[in-house]
Order: C-alpha cells, then sequence, then structure tokens
C-alpha cells in the first residue's frame, strides 16, 4: 500500500539545549516543515530511562520539557502547521511499545551499542526502561506509521530496529493484516532515514576532540540556547584555538580540531561551507575570525535565547500549544492502536457494541 509520507522526530527534555542540538537537529526540523508533514515529540518518556539524577526529577522534568519546546518554537518550528507535543500525553506510545516488546527479540537488542553506552560497567543495575528503549522509540515512529526519519549517526541502528519490528510485525500477523483490509499484507511501513545534508558535528569549545555536551564540567565548552548576547560573545572569545593563523584550504583542518570545530561552526550558521569560510579568513589571525564569529553567533542566537525566555515566562501558553498538540497527535495515534489490536485479536469495546448491533438487527 501507498503510506501517506510523514516525518517523526523527538528531542530528550534532559536540560540545557546547546549549540550542538540547534545545528545537529533543530536547523534541519525548520528545514523540513517546508516540505514535510511534521510530527515533532518531546520525549519525556525516554527522559526517565535513566537516573534521576540525570533527568533531574519531577520539577526539572517539567521545566525542561517546556523549555525544550520553547526551543522548537523559538528556532521557527510552526506549532499550528505542524505537530508539536510531549510523548506521554499519547497512551498509545506506552500500549504500541509493549505489543513490539512482542514482536522484538532480545538478540536484536543485546546488539543496540547505546545501551552499553550509557549503562556503563554496572548493566545489572541499569533499568530496564534503559535496556528496551530502543522498542520504545520504534512505538514512537511507527504509531504515526511515520515513513522518514532524521537520524544521526548514534540513532542509525535504533532505526534499523524499528525497521526489523515493522516487518516482523507484518509477517507475524500478514494474514490478519490481510483479512482487514490491507491487501499487501503491510501495515507498518519501514521508516527510511531522512538525509538532510552534511550533518554538523559540534565539538566542545575548550577540547575540539570532545563532542559539545551538556553534561561538560564547564559551562564555557558550550553554547547554550539560553545564554544571552554577552555570555555568547564571552564563551566564543575564550574559545580554545592554536597558535598557528586559519589554513586556507580544508586539509588544513584535518589535524587542527579546534580550529576546524570554530571553521564548522561558522560555516553551519552562515549556510555557507568550509571552503567558503576559509576563503575570507584563511591565512589571518584567530582573533579577527573570532570577532566575526561573534557577530554570527550572537545575530543567530541571541534572538532565539530572548524568544525562549519570554515563552518560558508562559507556562500556560507553551502547555496549551503540547496539549493542543497531543490532541492532533492523539487522533493519528488512536487509529493506528485501534487497527493494531484489532490485527493482533484483542477485544476492544467498538468491536463488542458492533456485534450487539449485528445480533438486535
Amino acid at each position: 500500500m501507498a503510506f501517506v509520507e510523514r516525518v517523526f522526530s523527538g528531542v530528550q527534555p534532559t536540560g540545557n539545549l546547546h549549540l550542538g542540538n540547534y545545528l545537529g537537529a533543530i536547523v534541519n526540523f525548520v528545514k523540513m516543515q517546508e516540505t514535510h508533514n511534521c510530527i515533532y515529540c518531546v520525549v519525556d518518556m525516554h527522559a526517565i530511562t535513566q537516573g534521576v539524577d540525570v533527568w533531574g526529577g519531577p520539577a526539572e522534568l517539567a521545566r525542561n520539557t517546556r523549555e525544550v519546546t520553547a526551543a522548537f518554537i523559538a528556532s521557527g518550528i510552526d506549532p499550528k502547521k505542524h505537530i508539536v507535543f510531549n510523548q506521554s500525553q499519547v497512551a498509545g506510545h506506552a500500549e504500541l511499545a509493549w505489543i513490539f516488546n512482542c514482536v522484538a527479540r532480545m538478540g536484536w537488542l543485546n546488539r543496540m551499542t547505546q545501551f552499553k553506552e550509557k549503562a556503563g560497567k554496572d548493566r545489572e543495575n541499569a533499568s530496564v526502561g534503559l535496556y528496551d528503549y530502543p522498542v520504545l522509540m520504534a512505538a514512537d515512529i511507527l504509531l504515526y506509521r511515520a515513513t522518514h526519519v532524521p537520524v544521526g549517526e548514534d540513532q542509525k541502528q535504533h532505526l534499523e530496529l524499528s525497521r526489523d519490528i515493522a516487518q516482523k510485525f507484518n509477517n507475524d500477523f500478514g494474514d490478519s493484516i490481510r483479512g482487514h483490509g490491507f491487501g499487501d499484507g503491510l501495515f507498518f511501513p519501514l521508516p527510511e532515514p531522512l538525509i538532510t545534508g552534511p550533518a554538523t558535528r559540534v565539538m566542545s569549545l575548550r577540547d575540539g576532540t570532545k563532542k559539545m555536551s551538556k553534561s561538560d564540567a564547564s559551562d564555557y565548552s558550550r553554547i547554550n540556547l539560553t545564554d544571552d548576547a554577552d555570555t555568547i560573545a564571552q564563551k566564543v572569545r575564550k574559545a580554545k584555538t592554536d597558535p598557528e593563523p586559519l589554513p586556507t584550504e580544508e586539509k588544513g583542518l584535518e589535524t587542527r580540531p579546534e580550529a576546524d570545530n570554530l571553521v564548522g561552526i561558522f560555516a553551519a550558521l552562515s549556510g555557507r561551507a568550509k571552503a567558503d569560510v576559509l576563503r575570507d579568513f584563511g591565512g589571518g589571525q584567530f582573533s579577527s575570525f573570532k570577532n566575526a564569529l561573534v557577530d554570527l553567533c550572537v545575530t543567530k542566537l541571541a534572538p532565539i535565547a530572548g524568544e525562549m525566555k519570554r515563552l518560558v515566562a508562559d507556562p500556560g501558553h507553551i502547555d496549551a500549544i503540547l496539549n493542543d498538540g497531543a490532541d492532533r497527535a492523539r487522533a493519528i495515534a488512536d487509529e493506528t492502536m485501534a487497527l493494531s489490536k484489532d490485527i493482533v485479536g484483542f477485544i476492544r469495546k467498538r468491536q463488542v457494541e458492533d456485534q450487539h448491533v449485528d445480533e438486535n438487527t
């Protein structure tokens, strides 16, 4: 069957969205809404898979959920044209995840590398949720029968699992799927990765070999989306560099991670290639380049910080956006869940009522 093209993407509300999140994901979310039918989800159920010390507890989770929503909107996502909501408001995510738990296989989950990385050496003490969250991720996507998912390198394995689960469900319940009107036996699509161009990998401002992260002890390692203009300028000026002038060609960046990172940030924020940036600044000292980078970062990011501050000051407004998005998401999810339950053989209230009508006519 021909599936309606739909994009699903989720962001965890675990605090302090930064420049890496913005350039690596949110910028592409804004672009995609011009060409795709999009669902943007704040995946708060995923946030609680690790210890409370990671996600901060109930008050922090609510604050972070609103902050991520504010970042979406401040960056240019339109919640009226597309769906923006938080995952826990739509029960179908958990319901479908259970069905998929019974479709997925232990061997598939045992191969998931992110669990090994996040659980560390003390795997016996990790939550079942952390082990199982790739199945919930599959449910997030397939609950809306999404056909495309924007993914970074660290999530490609999880998208493959979503495809495996969808295919196995279609195979296991093929006869029932056809019996419910899907002649080709395909109920769930096999979602494809959405390629949005070269991913912008933003590294720490203090160490160009490490990814920019909210968990870094130094706040000077990252530019937070909530930083004001003065803070942004200070962080860029203090960013680690090396004593050599900027190279004139990209090849010269290969052994200079800090220079490569700052040139990459400039290129991404200006919508240009690194080679173009080096044509303008190559051969010059970092001081003049940093001044230009400060101006660019402040121009692009300070308005987002200001709008986020305005939005989070009105939590009722953000909650109304999330509630409206959840209602619209639920309309799609409920249809998927009703059909999924029928296909599996679960008896639903509507089926019982229909049977009574049939018997009385």
